[in-house]
C-alpha cells in the first residue's frame, strides 16, 4: 500500500540534541566494497546484546569536513539514533576514494546508482557478520545523494544475491527523485521519504510523482512533505541560505536554498525513529 501524506500543520518542539549527557563518539572501521577499501564511522549503544543497525549514507558534501572531522549533522544523527538503541554505520563513499565534496562536481565518478549502492550492500554484509548485530534488522537511511542511493538500493533489480537478510526498511531525506521518476521506480522494501515543500535543490514534487507512479507494483512507500521547509531541513541551528554553483538543482541554474526548519526537524526525528523501530 502506498500512502502520500502532506503535513498541514506541525506542533512539535525543536529538538536541538538527542538527550542530556556527554556526546557520543564513533569508532572507525574498514571493510571491502568490491575492490575498494571503505572506511566508515560506527556509533554503538552501550551493552553487549545484539542491536538493530542503520546503514547511514551521507549526502554530496561527504561524511567529513576538510579537516577530516565528521560533519556535525551526522554526529547529531549518530547520537540521536544510538540513544534510541540503534547502532549506526556511516560508510565514507567519497573520503575512502580520496574525494572531497561532490556537490559542485558533474559528472561524478562515484554515482548514487552504482558505487554508492555497492557501498551500502558491503556495509550490510559487514554488519551481518558481526555478533553484536541483529542480522534481520539492518536498515538503510540516507540524505540527499545518500537518500537517492537508498532509492536505487531498494529497487527490485538490486536485491542482494547472498544468503543474508535483505535491508529491513529504508528512509530517504530530501533525495533527488527525478532520475527515478523517469525510470519507473519501485521498491522491494518499505520506504519512507521525508521532503520539504520549498526544496528547490531536489524538489519534493518529483518524489511525490515517483511514489504515485509506483502504486500497485511496489512494496509500501510513503512520503511526508513539510510545508515551507527547504533542503537540509533536519540540520540543527542552520540558517537558510542560497547555495550557488551546484552541479544539480531543481531548475538547472545551480542555485538552491538549504537550511534547517525546527518543526520539520523534530517531526523527522520522530518519524525516522518510529519507522526504524517497526
Amino acid at each position: 500500500m502506498i500512502s502520500i501524506l502532506k503535513m498541514l500543520a506541525l506542533a512539535f518542539p525543536a529538538v536541538l540534541a538527542a538527550s542530556p549527557g556527554a556526546a557520543m563518539t564513533s569508532e572507525q572501521v574498514e571493510f571491502d566494497s568490491g575492490a575498494q577499501k571503505l572506511s566508515a564511522a560506527l556509533f554503538r549503544p552501550e551493552g553487549g546484546a545484539p542491536v538493530p543497525v542503520v546503514v547511514a549514507m551521507h549526502g554530496c558534501g561527504g561524511l567529513r569536513d576538510a579537516n577530516g572531522r565528521i560533519q556535525p549533522h551526522f554526529l547529531d544523527w549518530g547520537e540521536i539514533l544510538t540513544r534510541r538503541g540503534f547502532a549506526v554505520l556511516f560508510p565514507d563513499s567519497f573520503g575512502s576514494r580520496g574525494l572531497g565534496s561532490q556537490c559542485r562536481v558533474r559528472p561524478r565518478s562515484v554515482k548514487a546508482s552504482d558505487e554508492r549502492v555497492a557501498d551500502a550492500r558491503a556495509a550490510r554484509a559487514w554488519l551481518q557478520a558481526q555478533d553484536w548485530v541483529q542480522a534481520d534488522r539492518v536498515s538503510l537511511l540516507g540524505w540527499s545523494n545518500g537518500g537517492s542511493t537508498g532509492l536505487w538500493a531498494g529497487r527490485p533489480h538490486a536485491a542482494p544475491k547472498d544468503s543474508h537478510p535483505d535491508f529491513r526498511t529504508a528512509i530517504a531525506l530530501y533525495p533527488g527523485c527525478r532520475g527515478h521518476l523517469e525510470t519507473a521506480w519501485s521498491t522491494r522494501i518499505p520506504t519512507l521519504i521525508l521532503a520539504g515543500a520549498a526544496d528547490d535543490w531536489t524538489p519534493a514534487r518529483d518524489c511525490e510523482q515517483m511514489i504515485a507512479g509506483a502504486r500497485g507494483r511496489s512494496a509500501q512507500a510513503a512520503i511526508v512533505i513539510y510545508p515551507g521547509a527547504y533542503h537540509d531541513f533536519d540540520h540543527a541551528n542552520m540558517p537558510v541560505r542560497l547555495r550557488k554553483g551546484l552541479a544539480f538543482s531543481g531548475d538547472g541554474s545551480g542555485r538552491a536554498h538549504a537550511g534547517g526548519d525546527p518543526q520539520a526537524r523534530a517531526d523527522a526525528i520522530r518519524r525516522v525513529s518510529e519507522w526504524l523501530a517497526r
